[in-house]
């Protein structure tokens, strides 16, 4: 006998929706489309924080449990990828003897577009307490210049 999966009904729901808005030209978000389904929609990871100041750029990316030699961090003008490897921390552990593991591990990548442009030399990140911290100067062209006004 097989077994109900009420969830099976709603993604085959939500594929038929897709097609209805892909027939007409519209194509939603992948992380959008699954978004409504719990443990379905996909995670970005890490979580990040971005912020500035007239200078650079400083992003906060929070990733916890991380072994930082396998952190790679690639800047290119007005982007940046995060990429990894998050192991799981009881390797020991038989995955049947598990009861619960909500904790994620595995390769992940992560580009997130920045605001402006930056210059990709002067970058810096460190990882400290599970934060990679990066901070990102404004490349030239991108930081506000100051004009003085000449009174006549």
């Amino acid at each position: 006998m097989a077994r109900w999966d009420p969830w099976q009904e709603v993604e085959e729901l939500r594929r038929e929706i897709d097609r209805a808005f892909e027939s007409v030209g519209l194509r939603l978000p992948a992380s959008f489309r699954a978004a409504f389904l719990p443990g379905q929609a996909p995670r970005e990871y890490p979580l990040v924080n971005l912020h500035e100041d007239k200078d650079a750029l400083y992003l906060e990316a929070l990733a916890p449990g991380l072994d930082p030699s396998t952190l790679s961090l690639t800047v290119l003008r007005n982007s940046v990828t995060i990429a990894g490897e998050k192991r799981r921390t009881a390797a020991a552990v038989k995955p049947e003897a598990f009861h619960r593991e909500e904790r994620s591990a595995g390769r992940f990548s992560r580009r997130i577009e920045l605001p402006v442009e930056v210059d990709e030399s002067r970058a810096k990140a460190e990882y400290k307490n599970g934060l990679l911290l990066v901070t990102l100067p404004k490349a030239p062209a991108a930081r506000p210049k100051e004009i003085q006004v000449q009174v006549a």
